[in-house]
């Protein structure tokens, strides 16, 4: 039988503590660099509002509803980096961004 185990390896935007301040309209990219011998990663974003849970954003592949106009990123493998990119910035994206990647390990039992 086979299994496969996803295994978190990175809080990136939220362990290099960078404050960033911008007016509305503005547009800002929250960057991300992301260390990994694996070639098989997932890449996340996520938004966490103050007392909040972590909200998912998007993903390599996929980008929720509600943030599909104003947020995108685009990874790059070569440069291992995966910004986050918020156009027409609002008072309302003020928040803490996480940026999380997932290697997936194939286990024999």
């Amino acid at each position: 039988m086979f299994r496969w185990t996803l295994i978190p390896l990175c809080f990136t935007a939220h362990y290099d503590d960078k404050e960033m301040t911008a007016g509305e309209r503005d547009q800002v990219i929250v960057g991300c660099n992301y260390f990994t011998t694996g070639t098989n990663i997932n890449l996340f974003w996520y938004k966490q509002l103050p007392n909040r849970s972590p909200t998912f954003i998007l993903g390599q592949y996929t980008t929720e509803p509600d943030f599909k106009k104003r947020f995108s990123a685009t990874s790059n493998s070569t440069s291992r980096i995966f910004p986050l990119m918020i156009k027409d910035v609002r008072v309302s994206d003020s928040a803490v961004y996480y940026s999380l990647y997932y290697c997936a390990l194939f286990g024999a039992q």
